[in-house]
This record gives C-alpha cells, sequence and structure tokens, in this order.
C-alpha cells in the first residue's frame, strides 16, 4: 500500500493564532457579562422604584378614604339626643385640632407656620371618624404625622374630655418611608439638581393642605377662607407625598423621587 502523499496544505492554528482567539473570546465573554451586571442592577433599582411608589400609593389611598368618610356619624343622624359620655359615638368634626380641643374652641388653620393650630398643620393631620360603624365601638382618631423621613400612623379610640394629640402620640407605627416633603435645604438644593420643578421656591413641600367651607362658594384654601378657617370647616384635604427610593440610579447616580397627589372629600359634612 502507498501512504497518501503529503501536499504540504493541511495545517492547523498557530500558537499566535490561538492567543487571538481566546482574547477576543474573553473580550467578548467581559462585555457579555458587563451587560448583565448593569441590567440587573438597572432592575434592582426599577424594582424598588416601584415598591417606593406601591407604598406611597397605598398610604396616599388610605389617606382618600379616611378623610372620605370623616365626620362620621354626625350627631344629627342619632334618634335620640346623646349624653355626654356618649359624644366618643359620634364625631364633632372631620379634623381633629390641637390645642383647645377639648374646651371646643377651634384653633387657626394655617400653612408654613400660620395660624393658631398645632394640628391639623402641613405635616400632621387627625381624622375624626367612626372606622366599623356597625360594632358601636365608637368613633375613632386616625392620625398622620410626618416625623423626619417616615409618615407615621396611628389609630385610636376617641376618648370623651381628652385632647386628641395626646391621646394619639404614643400609638404611632411607621406607614410609608422615605417621605421627602420636609427634607433640609441642603437636600432640596441636592434633588432640584435632577427634578427642578420640585420644591418650588426650595421650600419643604406640606402633604397636607386644606380646604374650608365658604359662604362666598366653592370651599377655600384654608388660609384664605377668614373666619371659616377652622378645623370644623375642612370639607377637603389634599395630599402631597414626594417618596425617595431606597438606592440611587444604577447608571446616574442619581437619586430617584416620585410624586404624587391625591384628594380627599368629606362625604358628611358637620355643616
Amino acid at each position: 500500500m502507498k501512504r497518501a502523499p503529503n501536499n504540504g496544505s493541511e495545517q492547523g492554528f498557530s500558537l499566535i493564532e490561538m492567543m487571538i482567539a481566546a482574547v477576543i473570546f474573553i473580550l467578548l465573554c467581559s462585555a457579555a457579562f458587563a451587560l448583565l451586571s448593569l441590567a440587573q442592577q438597572r432592575y434592582q433599582t426599577e424594582s424598588q422604584v416601584l415598591n417606593s411608589f406601591q407604598e406611597a400609593r397605598f398610604g396616599l389611598d388610605e389617606i382618600v378614604r379616611d378623610v372620605n368618610g370623616s365626620a362620621y356619624p354626625a350627631k344629627n343622624l342619632f334618634s335620640f339626643n346623646p349624653n355626654s359620655p356618649a359624644q366618643s359615638f359620634f364625631a364633632i368634626t372631620p379634623i381633629a385640632w390641637d390645642p383647645n380641643y377639648v374646651s371646643g374652641s377651634p384653633c387657626q388653620i394655617g400653612t408654613a407656620g400660620g395660624g393658631t393650630c398645632t394640628t391639623p398643620s402641613d405635616f400632621d393631620l387627625i381624622v375624626e371618624r367612626d372606622v366599623d360603624y356597625w360594632r358601636t365601638n365608637g368613633v375613632e382618631w386616625t392620625r398622620y404625622q410626618l416625623q423626619n423621613s417616615v409618615l407615621s400612623r396611628s389609630q385610636t379610640p376617641k376618648v370623651v374630655g381628652a385632647e386628641p394629640d395626646a391621646t394619639t402620640a404614643s400609638n404611632f407605627v411607621p406607614y410609608v418611608q422615605n417621605v421627602m416633603n420636609q427634607a433640609s435645604a441642603a437636600q432640596i438644593a441636592q434633588f432640584q439638581t435632577v427634578y427642578p420643578r420640585m420644591f418650588p421656591g426650595g421650600n419643604p413641600v406640606p402633604v397636607f393642605s386644606y380646604f374650608c367651607y365658604s359662604s362666598f362658594g366653592p370651599p377655600q384654601p384654608c388660609p384664605s377662607a377668614g373666619s371659616y378657617n377652622s378645623p370644623l370647616n375642612v370639607t377637603d384635604v389634599e395630599i402631597t407625598l414626594i417618596v425617595m427610593a431606597p438606592t440611587k440610579d444604577a447608571q446616574t447616580g442619581q437619586v430617584r423621587l416620585i410624586e404624587l397627589h391625591g384628594r380627599g372629600h368629606s362625604l358628611n359634612p358637620i355643616q
């Protein structure tokens, strides 16, 4: 038998060619893993933004529902004249106030430090209503207060002869995290580099804005409602929540903020 002649054209890869191919393969893999890591970081950031949005939306909807049901049941809904001990079974006001709730002398609602009310304020709200009327367990005070960056919630049975501010102060639980409405001046300046339309004038943004009954027409903003500037006359509460995501954007390194708006309207006006 004769061996097939070797024509010299069948050659393998040289060492240099193998090294070049290996380098190209490593570069492609590195690029793929870098893109995968970036996608994972982006997904994590967007998930946290979505979670923050959902938490804030849930809290906003709950506040709106509380305001919608405020001032219920009113005293005139009873077929008998409730005596003093039974006052916990009807609402005397949509929005409870401090000071002088017990004396029955409403304070004046103000904004940005105006008025005489400590509560309600830009960052503090107490709603008076019966959460579960059919259980005949009386009216409750539901309170929302922004403490640093946490919007806390308190729900306490109404106590006749007690001030609502003191009664609800010890029952707070965290409700919405990372609420930045009351951010510092330095934080606001940082936020406005990314969101220039937020925090108009570089000032904190009230969580709660109040609208009062007025004989001159539609409800007026309480700070300009004159003699109607009282918690007894509140018909609407506008809510603004500015919530920050727990982590910065994976690509830009900037903070992520969400601004939500809602408005509750008391369906059981005292007037």
